[in-house]
């Protein structure tokens, strides 16, 4: 696993938060963890307190000034607009995937297996990745 991760470039980030849980080799914790980090590292760029899609809206949505509190892009285009719009909703699809049923279903009735766990890590090193360059 460690060996794959590193050469799918996972990011550190990511890693951080689920470490302890892939070397126990525990996919369904380590998949909750590593779905946590994209949301507190929001939280620690921006201030906000929020949670879930409310924190996604506030931070990655246009405001009332008409750009998000953080940006992926320069938002001058309509496409760069719909892909600002769509890195967002890609974050709340996380969530809903990964992070929600986690915490209220019991890990027999999520099965999380190895490879799901490698897309799941290798899909929030990009989202921390596009964090990383946002503005």
């Amino acid at each position: 696993m460690r060996a794959e991760l590193r050469r799918r470039g996972a990011h550190p980030k990511v890693l951080v938060y689920c470490t302890q849980e892939t070397l126990a080799e525990n996919a369904f914790h380590a998949s909750l963890e590593a779905a946590k980090s994209v949301f507190d590292r929001l939280r620690l760029l921006t201030g906000q307190q929020l949670d879930g899609a409310r924190l996604v809206d506030a931070v990655l949505m246009p405001g009332a000034a008409g750009a998000p509190r953080v940006a992926i892009n320069t938002g001058v285009t309509a496409t760069e607009r719909d892909e600002q719009k769509g890195f967002a909703s890609l974050i709340k699809g996380l969530s809903s995937m990964y992070r929600n049923p986690a915490a209220h279903d019991p890990r027999l009735n999520r099965p999380v297996g190895d490879e799901e766990l490698l897309e799941l890590l290798t899909t929030l090193s990009m989202v921390h990745r596009r964090l990383d360059a946002a503005q």
